[in-house]
C-alpha cells in the first residue's frame, strides 16, 4: 500500500499564496511519511486579453480577502500596471520546468514565484524573471531555460491541467490523499489554517483514514 498526497494549485492563485506556509509546513513535516506531489491546475491558461478595470477590481477583492484570511504580504501596486495579461501557464510551466529537473524543488520554487509576484509585484510570466527565481533554489538557470523551452515541458504542464480537471478538482488550492494511485479523500478543497488539517494527516499517516 502507498500513500502520498496531490497539491494541486497554481502561481497565480491567490488562495494558493494564503495557503502557502500551510502546504510548506505539510512537505517539512509529513512529505517522509507520505510524498506529496506538486500538480499544476491552470487558473486561467491561455488568456490573451489584457486586465481592465472590472478585471483588476474582481482580482484586488480577492487579494484583500486572502490578506484578511491567511496574514500573507500583497504589493497592491500590481493593479496600477497597464496591459498586463493574466496568463497563468506560463507560470505554470516554470514549476513543471523545475520539477522535471528535481521534483524535489517543485514545492520551494512555487513559493518563491508566489512571493515574487504578490509579495515584490514581479512579473513571472517572464521567463526571465522566472529562470532568476529558479536560481534562488539553487537551479542552474540555463538547465532551467532548456527545460523551460522543451516542448515536452508544455506537453506535461498540459497534461496537469488536464489531470486536475479530470479529477474534479473545481478549485486551488486542492491538496488530495492518494493510495494506490486513487484519490480517497480530500484534505483540503480552498484555503485552510494548518490547525485544520494538521489532525486530518496525522491521522492518515497513522491509520489511513481521511475523514
Amino acid at each position: 500500500m502507498t500513500r502520498h498526497l496531490v497539491y494541486f494549485a497554481d502561481p497565480m492563485c491567490s488562495w494558493c499564496w494564503g495557503f502557502s506556509p500551510v502546504i510548506e509546513r505539510i512537505g517539512a513535516e509529513f512529505a517522509d511519511r507520505l510524498g506529496l506531489r506538486v500538480l499544476m491546475g491552470g487558473l486561467r491558461p491561455g488568456t490573451v486579453e489584457p486586465m481592465n478595470d472590472r478585471d483588476k477590481d474582481y482580482v484586488r477583492d480577492h487579494w484583500t480577502h486572502v490578506q484578511e484570511a491567511s496574514g500573507q504580504p500583497f504589493d497592491f501596486e500590481f493593479f496600477e500596471r497597464d496591459n498586463f495579461v493574466y496568463d497563468t501557464e506560463l507560470a505554470c510551466r516554470g514549476v513543471v520546468a523545475v520539477r522535471r529537473l528535481d521534483e524535489s524543488k517543485a514545492l520551494p520554487f512555487l513559493g518563491h514565484v508566489q512571493r515574487h509576484f504578490y509579495a515584490l509585484n514581479h512579473d513571472i510570466t517572464d521567463e526571465a524573471q522566472l529562470s532568476e527565481i529558479a536560481e534562488e533554489i539553487e537551479i542552474d538557470a540555463e538547465a532551467f531555460k532548456d527545460s523551460y523551452q522543451d516542448i515536452e515541458t508544455e506537453h506535461e504542464t498540459k497534461a496537469d491541467i488536464w489531470y486536475a480537471q479530470s479529477s474534479g478538482v473545481t478549485g486551488f488550492p486542492t491538496l488530495l490523499a492518494v493510495e494506490d494511485g486513487k484519490a480517497v479523500g480530500a484534505v483540503t478543497i480552498g484555503y485552510r489554517p494548518w490547525e485544520a488539517i494538521h489532525s486530518v494527516l496525522e491521522q492518515w499517516a497513522a491509520e489511513g483514514a481521511v475523514q
